[in-house]
């Protein structure tokens, strides 16, 4: 609280007279000040929470009497965790100084007045990160009495230049550590969406849930004293958040799920924060909530590092590779009109979550060194990855931790496919289509907008750096001359493609060569989840006598209806479109595909009344029904970071007719000064997952 306890414990050895004792009668923590000076004003309103290598204040108020140099003596006491010892840097003794010694836990008397001794408390930027109890032992002559002065949550501090998670930049300090509303990039390499997500890592009760959540792992139950001393590393802390997020193997917060079988849980796509998930695990007493998937995973995790003070955002990698056999090499097995027949020896995912942090220490060093955490398993059986240095990634530099080997594959690994003919033989076909790691993307600083980081984990494709990385990380596919035919193919999107829509897509063929190529052309449109599980056919195309002439190109349209593709389209919106192009003289296979967004409808977000300070406004939220079939069981929900108190969900009692808009209206809390991101969230039985936000800017008067 912000005064300490004023129990205390006395001890007399001498014949000192006890009216001369020093003896406290409250301390004042300081909660205002101190939450203004350490960024951590929202976690400040009833108790302390400082970030570790700045000083603090506090107040001590003492009876009948001020503390007397020379005459007195104070000894502070510092404790975190079950098990607290000085050896593993869990438990601090110290007395008042003068002086500012570097790595260790100093007080300093900053003023003195009637019965109030204002304190300066500095603590090491590399203590363990955590909750303690702080306590005073003050003595005079063989006297004394020990007082507990109060609790404070120490965080790591990217404002501090000795911590190991400095940031020099008070923009990207403000971004990765204090925004708590961003984006979280979804739809395909060729139509990016940027989904709202709600942070909301200073709401009530975050910052205990980090905690415990810390407490709560296989690491701390094993070894208390030995976790606790250890979270003095935004390394290790990293990891044990990578792991707690998910359950598989301990108390984590989300269990996956990829079978679009979500009935007895949330869908993944449901969620639009990070604070329902969290408070829902902390409610049902640390059980498992269902469920997340790669970006869920991310976002909470980056929820508790942003929290806990360690710079972190979110990244997305179009195309990623999972490896499980750390050749570097993706290889479908497809039949003779190229649908994938077998598992590839690797799968392939359209998208990759990851959670950046920031972190001083790298070798090599670099302008901005950044560590990823990706969500993904590196090992069987293992549901813990990273963190490992973007630089060593973008390098090629295998042998740095954490498996480096796994996220390099990620974003560089090689795509195969093979054509198995009715002989059984196989046939290798070209497809230029597919690129592993493409428009690797975040949020920008301080801004509603996407910002293409594929650079920091890639040279440029043919670059002379980029073979020598390949050549470090032993890359012999990518380093070997592709094959070229002078065909070529690739899939264009058409307009319109909304969610509701029929719409076209067209192979864009180009013969580069002076000869006649003639053969069979096998157009094919599948639904598809995110990562890579194909459902029905929802069009085909097969031009059996399909010629081209010397250079020349051609179009060829696919009619994608709604009627075939909308009881199988999956939350993620996506279809696959997939062209083969088979030369039977030639013995050539030329392989197109490409992943279609489809548009869902927009929420419309509109604040009535002016946004001022203290004042109550109104959200009115609307969506038009574009389907041709009415809506039922129709929800929308609602949060934001400052604006509600817990996320609200509004159903509507009636069906919404094809055509028509739906309107509701919801309560907002007074508002403080400042930026604020309203998120909303959309479901009914056949449209699902429809996500809009709206910025709330509120003036002073």
């Amino acid at each position: 609280g912000a005064q300490g306890s004023q129990l205390a414990e006395g001890w007399n050895h001498g014949s000192r007279s006890v009216s001369t004792d020093l003896v406290l009668e409250r301390c004042d923590l300081e909660l205002e000040a101190n939450g203004r000076d350490h960024h951590t004003a929202d976690l400040c309103r009833e108790k302390l929470v400082v970030r570790r290598g700045q000083p603090f204040w506090l107040t001590l108020h003492f009876e009948g009497r001020n503390y007397e140099a020379g005459v007195d003596s104070l000894t502070f006491c510092a404790v975190t965790g079950p098990a607290p010892s000085e050896d593993a840097g869990t438990k601090a003794r110290f007395g008042l100084s003068d002086a500012v010694e570097e790595g260790a836990w100093v007080a300093t008397v900053v003023d003195q007045q009637d019965s109030a001794l204002s304190l300066q408390l500095r603590t090491p930027a590399s203590s363990p990160i955590g909750l303690y109890r702080l306590s005073l032992e003050a003595s005079t002559g063989y006297q004394g009495s020990s007082f507990v002065l109060g609790h404070f949550t120490l965080l790591f501090n990217a404002w501090c230049p000795a911590d190991a998670v400095y940031l020099d930049s008070d923009e990207e300090r403000r971004e990765y550590i204090l925004t708590q509303q961003g984006f979280i990039y979804q739809g395909s390499a060729k139509f990016i969406k940027g989904i709202p997500w709600n942070f909301g890592q200073f709401e009530d009760g975050i910052l205990d849930i980090c905690l415990m959540l810390l407490d709560v792992n296989p690491k701390f139950l094993r070894n208390a004293g030995r976790d606790c001393s250890r979270r003095s590393s935004p390394v290790y802390v990293g990891r044990v958040v990578s792991a707690m997020v998910n359950c598989n193997d301990d108390q984590g917060v989300l269990l996956g799920r990829w079978d679009n079988n979500y009935r007895d849980g949330i869908s993944p796509m449901f969620w639009i924060g990070s604070v329902d998930i969290l408070r829902r695990w902390k409610n049902d007493s640390c059980q498992r909530v269902k469920y997340g998937q790669c970006w869920v995973f991310a976002a909470v995790a980056c929820t508790v590092l942003r929290c806990l003070g360690v710079p972190t955002r979110v990244v997305t990698n179009y195309n990623s590779a999972h490896d499980q056999n750390s050749n570097l090499l993706i290889e479908y097995f497809r039949n003779e009109n190229g649908i994938p027949e077998s598992k590839a020896i690797w799968s392939l995912g359209f998208r990759l979550r990851v959670v950046e942090l920031w972190k001083i220490l790298e070798v090599p060093p670099s302008p901005q060194p950044r560590l990823v955490l990706p969500f993904s398993s590196s090992q069987p059986g293992t549901y813990c990855c990273g963190p490992v240095p973007v630089r060593a990634i973008k390098v090629g530099d295998l042998s740095t931790k954490y498996d480096a080997p796994f996220v390099f594959a990620e974003v560089n690994a090689d795509v195969v496919d093979w054509i198995r003919q009715d002989d059984g033989s196989m046939h290798k076909s070209i497809n230029h289509s597919l690129v592993v790691g493409q428009k690797i993307s975040t949020k920008s600083v301080g801004r509603d907008e996407r910002e293409d980081i594929t650079h920091t984990y890639k040279y440029p494709e043919g670059s002379a750096e980029e073979r020598e990385a390949f050549t470090r990380a032993n890359h012999q596919n990518k380093l070997a001359d592709k094959e070229e035919t002078g065909v070529a193919m690739r899939i264009r999107a058409g307009q319109g493609m909304n969610r509701g829509s029929d719409f076209d897509v067209f192979a864009h063929i180009t013969n580069n060569t002076a000869e006649d190529h003639a053969g069979c052309l096998l157009l094919c449109a599948r639904t598809v989840s995110y990562n890579g599980i194909l459902g029905p056919k929802c069009g085909t195309k097969d031009l059996l006598n399909f010629s081209l002439e010397p250079f020349s190109e051609k179009s060829i349209p696919l009619r994608i209806l709604y009627e075939k593709y909308c009881d199988y389209l999956t939350e993620s919106n996506l279809i696959k479109v997939r062209g083969l192009f088979v030369e039977p003289a030639a013995n050539s296979y030329l392989l197109a595909e490409r992943d279609i967004y489809l548009e869902n409808p927009e929420i419309k977000i509109r604040i009535l009344g002016e946004p001022k300070q203290n004042r109550k406004l109104v959200a009115e939220v609307s969506l038009w029904n574009p389907l041709t079939v009415p809506l039922s069981g129709c929800t929308f929900t609602v949060e934001g970071a400052g604006l509600t108190k817990e996320q609200k969900t509004v159903e509507i009692p009636h069906p919404v007719e094809a055509g028509e808009e739906v309107k509701v209206r919801v309560d907002l809390l007074p508002l403080n000064a400042g930026r604020h991101k309203l998120v909303v969230n959309f479901e009914s039985d056949r449209l699902k997952a429809v996500k809009g936000f709206r910025n709330v800017i509120v003036n002073t008067s």
